[in-house]
């Protein structure tokens, strides 16, 4: 016979769940910050106001991308408008030059 799960541990397995992309997120940010200080490079909250200027919005997502053939590092921000629609921003991470705004189409 099966033991029906209790509901402290549903509700603990749930929360578990739910909460671990945010320990992800954390770790990505600090990632982010040390990199950027280490190469000399803007602050991510430099980038991301550059970003929100040229598309305001909520910011979803944030990476520190090494783009190859002498494009240097930039931040790429997923950025959602109030629209609910999906945009990427890119900004220069050693001049803080917004360098693309595209709309998501996925």
């Amino acid at each position: 016979m099966k033991k029906p799960i209790s509901t402290f541990t549903l509700v603990s397995l749930l929360s578990l769940s739910l909460l671990s992309p945010l320990a992800f997120a954390d770790d990505d940010i600090h990632e982010i910050e040390a990199i950027s200080k280490e190469l000399g490079l803007i602050t991510l909250e430099q980038a991301k106001t550059k970003a929100l200027a040229a598309k305001p919005g909520a910011v979803a997502d944030v990476d520190l991308e090494n783009r190859k053939f002498g494009k240097g590092w930039y931040y790429e921000f997923e950025i959602v408008d109030a629209d609910g629609r999906e945009w990427e921003v890119l900004v220069d991470a050693k001049t803080g030059a917004v360098r693309d705004v595209s709309r998501e189409w996925f």
